[in-house]
């Protein structure tokens, strides 16, 4: 079981006591401005001040991952670049202080998944159609989240500290060897608060539309 280190000043060394661990750092993106965009900006921060905290704590951070990214080193650095500064100034900071950037993903599996899930988010039209898509869409799926736990199991090293950037509900079994840590900073529930009010928002217009589509129709 994971633990939340949303409050790491106060972890003690002797708390996190000896093994493989890895710090598990929740994805969040936003836009380029605006309330949203505030929040996120501050996520990151938050990350960074965390994970510096628990370096102090543990030793430096000797591997990183992240998700979708089937490359290491220069190349998959490059990559975290062009998905977001943030997590690439964050990376690139790790880097500096000796972790090395390791290739999460197979590059063959990724692509088949993302393009299953693509077939799924067309909405198709056929039962048989969506019950053979999904079946292939949760092989690989499964796949997919098997390698990526062969591949820290094979990568992060005996006393190592590593850390992964990955969404929430990813449902990857670690080795059960590596202490999972959950790093939540306190700003991640606002953002989820956020996301919440803005959806429930929506649902509200979008049933006020239909209420008023409906009455149209009557009148008519």
């Amino acid at each position: 079981m994971s633990q939340e280190l949303g409050r790491i000043e106060r972890l003690k060394v002797e708390d996190f006591g000896q093994g493989r661990k890895l710090l598990f750092v929740p994805l969040v993106f936003g836009p380029s401005e605006g309330e949203l965009y505030e929040k996120v900006q501050k996520y990151w921060e938050q990350v960074r001040a965390n994970v510096g905290s628990l370096e102090a704590k543990l030793g430096g951070i000797s591997r990183l991952y992240h998700e979708l990214v089937p490359a290491g080193g220069e190349d998959g650095l490059r990559r975290l670049g062009e998905l977001s500064k943030d997590i690439h100034d964050l990376a690139q900071a790790l880097i500096e202080r000796g972790a090395e950037f390791e290739a999460l993903e197979d590059n063959v599996i990724l692509a088949e998944f993302m393009d299953w899930s693509r077939c799924l988010a067309i909405g198709l039209q056929s039962p048989a159609a969506i019950s053979k898509v999904y079946e292939l869409y949760n092989d690989a799926f499964k796949r997919r989240n098997e390698h990526m736990r062969d591949q820290i199991d094979r990568t992060l090293g005996s006393g190592e500290v590593g850390l992964l950037l990955m969404r929430e509900g990813h449902q990857v079994q670690f080795p059960s060897d590596i202490q999972v840590f959950y790093v939540a900073p306190p700003v991640l529930d606002e953002i989820k608060r956020w996301a919440r009010e803005q959806q429930a928002r929506l649902d509200e217009e979008t049933e006020t539309d239909e209420g008023e589509t409906g009455q149209l129709e009557e009148d008519d």
